[in-house]
């Protein structure tokens, strides 16, 4: 049942420009050595003894990993002098005054139904998806396990619904900070690898006392110290959201209509084939994921940066707009929102191998659904899209979509592990002219 997860992750190499490891960078989730199980069952017994708050409400974050350039996307400057202003022209939108990339035919026609922000400021110059799902460098609060993904918070205060896992990444590895392992991303693709490693074969799978037993095995095995619970109802529960269920009819694609995948993926040439994401991600919010998080395609374009643009913008442009369309044919579009943007921007100016190269200074974001407004654009950028004119902060961006999945950032607060009471963002205020 999970032939349909993208095998490709695992067996990517090489590296952004800072030595991060691509693979490290792109695997799917982070269960670590205890099978995950384990900490899903902590979620549920912690969930049921606290009563933790529903929502129907969903968020898909998709990261561009490596810092697409701001101005050749969403921030456009035809007036900027010919060494900034790139290779590319903005096309208009069928919302009046609103231009965007000429590689995006098909979102162009719908603008009414995303905003853009520009003159995006606070951006971790760091290649991790810090920015877009923490809102915080890694190397922050090291000294009570650092700061959760944005998924960990939704996990920690929302948790299961009904039964389906409320964090996924899909291509994004996010770490539960100070929140601790069980409330770090769900990982189908890990939870398969375990399986295969300890030789549980799968007509044992069907088998519940036995699948229990080797889950007691692997416990064993993961955590000799006997810190870990017996397995009890809630281990099996989050066995079941592992192995059966909705959220394995949501992974897997067979399951899809011929067609809707077609329109997602098209000929699978070229990036393309990775569209199986947003196809993949509108499953999981149907299942009842209330968190995922995706990445998305190469974008470190120190050179070549339009070459690379032109081969990934059109599959961009081709599975977004499929995605935001599924939504609002199954009139899911005030209830899931999605979110498009990087580690941060590029520099204004092109070097000299048709490349920009990082510029923290200020970046750009696509946000759509939700209930957010269509056809905006907040913040904005100067004339080379080199600096923030009214600047909106990453947190601004964050905590509108805490505010769209029912979340309260300007009250909400969590312990850490020094007992003290902890806001989820230090900029805590939804953008008010998209809520």
């Amino acid at each position: 049942m999970f032939s349909m997860i993208d095998k490709r992750i695992d067996k990517r190499v090489g590296g952004y420009c800072d030595g991060v490891s691509r693979r490290g960078f792109l695997q799917v989730g982070a269960l670590g050595f205890g099978f995950g199980a384990l900490g899903l069952a902590d979620v549920l017994r912690a969930e049921d003894k606290a009563g933790v708050g529903s929502s129907t409400k969903s968020i898909i974050n998709i990261h561009l990993g490596g810092g697409p350039s701001h101005q050749d996307m969403w921030d456009l400057k035809l007036d900027a002098p010919v060494e900034y202003r790139g290779e590319f022209n903005p096309i208009a939108t069928n919302v009046p005054g609103v231009e965007i990339c000429e590689l995006f035919p098909k979102l162009a026609k719908m603008a009414d139904r995303f905003a853009l922000a520009r003159g995006v400021v606070g951006n971790i110059g760091e290649h991790s998806p810090s920015t877009t799902q923490v809102g915080y460098g890694q190397r922050e609060l090291r000294a009570i396990g650092g700061p959760p993904a944005m998924g960990s918070f939704v996990s920690r205060l929302q948790g299961f619904n009904d039964g389906v896992a409320p964090f996924v990444s899909d291509g994004v590895n996010v770490s539960a900070g100070y929140l601790g392992p069980k409330f770090k991303s769900f990982s189908p693709n890990e939870a398969r690898a375990m399986l295969e490693l300890r030789r549980i074969k799968a007509e044992r799978l069907t088998d519940r006392a036995k699948l229990l037993k080797s889950v007691d095995t692997l416990r064993r095995d993961a955590d000799a110290s006997g810190e870990l619970e017996a397995a009890d109802a809630f281990t099996q529960q989050a066995v079941d959201v592992i192995l059966s269920g909705r959220m394995a009819n949501a992974l897997d694609l067979s399951k899809e209509s011929p067609d809707v995948v077609k329109r997602y993926v098209g000929n699978r040439q070229g990036r393309l084939r990775d569209n199986e994401r947003f196809l993949r991600a509108r499953r999981l919010v149907e299942a009842g994921v209330r968190f995922v998080a995706m990445s998305w395609g190469g974008w470190d374009t120190h050179s070549n940066n339009f070459t690379t643009f032109r081969s990934q913008l059109p599959a961009l442009d081709q599975g977004v707009s499929n995605l935001i369309q599924d939504l609002y044919d199954r009139n899911m579009q005030d209830d899931v929102t999605i979110a498009i943007w990087g580690e941060f921007g590029r520099t204004p100016r092109v070097n000299a191998r048709a490349g920009r190269d990082h510029w923290p200074q200020v970046a750009a974001a696509f946000l759509s659904g939700g209930g957010l407004k269509g056809g905006v654009v907040t913040g904005e950028s100067d004339r080379t899209a080199a600096e923030a004119v009214r600047p909106v902060h990453i947190q601004e961006i964050l905590a509108t979509l805490y505010h769209n999945i029912g979340i309260d950032t300007e009250t909400q607060q969590v312990i850490d592990p020094q007992g003290r009471p902890r806001y989820l963002l230090d900029h805590r205020q939804p953008l008010q002219d998209l809520v």
